[in-house]
């Protein structure tokens, strides 16, 4: 057979040969270049040989010895090779023994001594009761009610200044946040608003239609969209879409410690990030909300021609049940839904921690919490409603 022939393969000793005098003693001859290539065929064999002679002979007072005097040279792997093994004799509480290594490898050797270091044992956590879970839970809590108070002070010291020096606000991230938040998020707010409108008239329709008051549809949808629905849908596009944005930039500001550059240039985080997105906030919510009224109210007036109400009819009814006091109120409460909206998302981005995952989690904060603040305010709104008649 000739060397050029395909089928001829030259055998090439292995750099790690096992032996095995007995259960107690065995022996591994390392020779030659001991690297990641020669290594890729025996690894796994001496180490199955190995496990084989531990569990034959219990692991107790077994030595394994590495003859490496007829080494020519190691490389990084053929030290994770001699680590590995040595982790596996020392877990079986055996004995590993290195003879005939040169000189000049055993620092590199004695950098990871002791093994235990590299193959840490690992800890589990304990389970907590549910009393201490609920103590951690209520720390968390009021730990965050405190940073939320915290921030809403300095805000709205900020949001002063901001009207006393007009012209050191940063009004190019306005002009930015404003048209991010407000005019892109037509779209959205247009297509949820259309159906709001069609949906209530729908389900209203089928209710007032057994008493014969279909009529009353109109103005009852015309009322509550304006008063409720109006607000508070946008204000909830605007938790999802505009908060988590403001979460995400501001987080990413927060992990690659820009943040903390401002406060080290002496600048203000709140007046530089936060105040001009809380300026937006409050500027295009009570636009949204109004541009969200005038679709939904249409689409209910075309959803009541298949109930063989015509324009005129909803139109007189819709300014006999809505006056001026309906539409302020709802965009009162779409304006504090504008700042509470904007300034969640700053402030969980302000907040971001460590770590790849940072910015989402934040992100994610923002939106929950966006919500339950809009909850919360709209439910004082109401009950201040209900005792002053607004």
């Amino acid at each position: 057979m000739s060397l050029s022939d395909p089928n001829f393969l030259p055998e090439i000793a292995p750099v790690a040969i096992w032996s095995q005098t007995d259960g107690s003693d065995a022996l591994v001859s390392l020779s030659g270049q001991v690297n990641v290539y020669s290594l890729a065929g025996v690894w796994t064999d001496i180490l199955q040989k190995q496990t084989t002679w531990l569990e034959q002979g219990g692991g107790k007072n077994q030595a394994l010895v590495f003859d490496a005097s007829k080494v020519s040279s190691l490389d990084g792997s053929a030290f994770a090779f001699l680590i590995d093994v040595k982790e596996s004799q020392q877990k079986a509480g055996g004995q590993f023994v290195i003879r005939g290594l040169d000189s000049k490898y055993e620092p590199l050797l004695r950098e990871f001594d002791p093994i235990s270091n590299l193959f840490p044992v690992p800890v589990s956590k304990p389970k907590l009761s549910f009393v201490v879970s609920v103590g951690i839970a209520s720390q968390n809590l009021l730990d965050d009610a405190r940073g939320l108070i915290t921030f809403a002070g300095h805000l709205a010291a900020d949001l002063v200044w901001s009207i006393l020096h007009v012209k050191q606000v940063r009004w190019g991230d306005f002009v930015n946040a404003a048209e991010e938040a407000g005019v892109a998020a037509l779209p959205i707010v247009g297509l949820v608003a259309f159906l709001i409108g069609v949906i209530l008239s729908f389900q209203a329709a089928i209710g007032m239609q057994q008493f014969g008051a279909v009529s009353f549809v109109g103005p009852l949808a015309a009322l509550g969209i304006v008063r409720e629905m109006g607000p508070l849908i946008t204000a909830i596009l605007l938790a999802g879409r505009s908060s988590a944005a403001f979460a995400a930039e501001i987080g990413t500001m927060t992990v690659n410690s820009e943040v903390d550059a401002l406060v080290t240039g002496g600048l203000s985080p709140i007046r530089f990030l936060v105040v001009p997105r809380v300026l937006a906030g409050i500027l295009v919510m009570p636009i949204l909300t109004l541009y969200a009224d005038i679709v939904s109210i249409l689409a209910s007036m075309f959803t009541m021609l298949a109930y063989g109400i015509p324009f005129i009819n909803f139109y007189n009814g819709m300014l006999a049940a809505v006056d001026l006091e309906d539409i302020c109120s709802g965009l009162i409460k779409a304006t504090l839904f504008g700042v509470v909206v904007s300034a969640m998302g700053c402030l969980r981005g302000m907040q971001t921690g460590t770590g790849a995952a940072a910015v989402g989690i934040s992100a994610t904060r923002a939106v929950v919490s966006s919500i339950v603040m809009i909850v919360l305010v709209d439910g004082m709104f109401a009950f201040i409603s209900y005792k002053t008649g607004f």
